[in-house]
């Protein structure tokens, strides 16, 4: 397989929640306005130590994109995904940069973005 690279970034970064592997520093945020399944996202003009999936056409609420899901190069969990292209002129921005979701990520300050309706489903388990 071979022996495994990595780019340490320096600054305030986001890494992998679980294995810390540094994945973007703050000052490359595009756009803290994104969502995904888990919550929030964040766009990003550049990201590091991932890897890139299958590109796919994916119908998103701003219209039809290419895009690929990025994963972690170290523990090999999906972090976001890569705009390949964007069929939208208004979203012609998008394209070569990376979105990463805030759930999988751990925080410049160590810190885990949790999902508040996680909490709800779990205690509504446990009261049935």
């Amino acid at each position: 397989m071979g022996r495994l690279f990595l780019v340490a970034l320096e600054a305030k970064i986001y890494s992998c929640k679980y294995c810390k592997t540094h994945l973007a520093l703050c000052d490359d945020i595009v756009s803290k306005s994104f969502h995904c399944r888990h919550g929030k996202a964040y766009l990003f003009s550049k990201v590091a130590n991932v890897t890139i999936g299958v590109k796919e056409d994916r119908m998103m609420m701003t219209g039809l994109h290419t895009v690929a899901g990025i994963f972690c190069v170290k523990c090999g969990s999906i972090v976001g995904w890569t705009y390949e292209t964007a069929h939208e002129k208004n979203q012609k921005y998008k394209e070569g940069k990376s979105v990463l979701e805030r759930f999988k990520l751990s925080g410049p300050d160590g810190s885990s973005y949790w999902v508040s309706h996680e909490a709800q489903i779990i205690r509504s388990e446990q009261e049935v």
